[in-house]
């Protein structure tokens, strides 16, 4: 089965193809309106979908050398994300089934991420998935094909907020994770004095508002503009603090939860440490560790064309009455 998958949730205009599993283009436009603002902003960015997403859907059929016509299905995100976004990408989803007739799916963006290292390696359950990025830091225990339980999440900023925010004290652009990442690989992780955050009671979830309070507090005594070996040393104490404290939780949750494999998806996905780390643990519990490639960790359409597989596998398709759900959330939690 072809199926194209669409992806604005956010400010990345993704379309892909993806036949059975394989992936024929993945072709996404990065919207660089935002820089100057430190951030998305949400009026410009589905206003930027509108201009991009034709001219990206169709550069997604001409790489995979199919015309429309021999699309089987699409797949397109539902949510979470912000809804202007969302509604482009769907309303134009919706258009394309029906002028086609062929089916439609919404896909969760939160689940797209977490079976999306399926694309291009075997990650089969059950396993620990975690998806970190600019808008979420989230674990689930997946223990079946289809079935994704959230076990633990961030209360507060999501670990690529953190990095962002950080990143724009220190005086980086956004978004500040590459910049951050490639600093800290020679710098000394010992130099700046931040708190991790851990949470009483017997939880999973997460916070890095305190790590961010805290780097806020210091930053502000640092002089101006800062040295670029005094840089390294704050972005590898940061990335540090993050990261202790999402592989602490991945540790606790494989303690409680029967898996086979670890996980990770998102933007943070792309961050050395992270993965340094994060293979050490799966090799401490004899587990596979299995990570997207870079260009799968960003928001991009492959993914949401393998989830749309999945779902339309079991049966699965969405009705034109369905539209956009900003804070979509198909996952219901467990006790940890």
């Amino acid at each position: 089965m072809r199926i194209l998958g669409i992806e604005t949730s956010c400010d990345d205009t993704g379309a892909a193809v993806v036949e059975d599993g394989r992936i024929l283009s993945n072709i996404v436009a990065a919207q660089d309106i935002h820089v100057e603002y430190g951030g998305v902003v949400p009026e410009l960015a589905s206003r930027a979908h509108i201009t991009l997403l034709p001219r990206v859907v169709q550069q997604a059929l001409d790489t995979a050398g199919l015309d429309v016509d021999k699309i089987d299905a699409v797949a397109v995100t539902l949510g979470p994300g912000l809804v202007g976004s969302l509604l482009v990408g769907i309303e134009f989803a919706k258009g394309l089934a029906l002028a086609r007739g062929i089916p439609w799916v919404g896909v969760n963006h939160v689940e797209a991420h977490l079976v999306s290292a399926g694309l291009e390696s075997e990650l089969t359950p059950p396993y620990i998935g975690m998806v970190a990025s600019g808008g979420h830091t989230e674990i689930y225990h997946v223990p079946e094909p289809g079935v994704f339980h959230r076990i633990g999440s961030t209360r507060d900023d999501a670990a690529g907020e953190a990095f962002d925010k950080i990143g724009k004290l220190m005086g980086l652009e956004y978004p500040a994770g590459p910049d951050m990442d490639r600093l800290a690989r020679e710098g000394r992780d010992d130099q700046v004095p931040l708190p991790r955050a851990r949470l009483k009671g017997d939880t999973l979830d997460l916070s890095m508002s305190g790590l961010k309070t805290a780097a806020k507090l210091f930053l502000e005594k640092e002089p101006r503009p800062i040295p670029e070996p005094r840089l390294r040393d704050i972005a590898a104490s940061v990335e540090k603090a993050i990261v202790d404290v999402l592989v602490e939780r991945l540790g606790q949750a494989l303690e409680r939860y029967p898996a086979r494999a670890l996980t990770i998806a998102g933007g943070c996905a792309c961050n050395t440490l992270l993965r340094q780390e994060a293979t050490r643990l799966a090799a401490s519990r004899n587990i596979q560790a299995r990570f997207p490639s870079p260009k799968l960790c960003r928001d991009n359409g492959a993914m949401i064309a393998h989830a749309g597989h999945f779902a339309l596998e079991r049966g699965q398709t969405t009705p034109f009455s369905a539209t956009a759900i900003a804070n979509l959330d198909s996952f219901e939690p467990l006790p940890a």
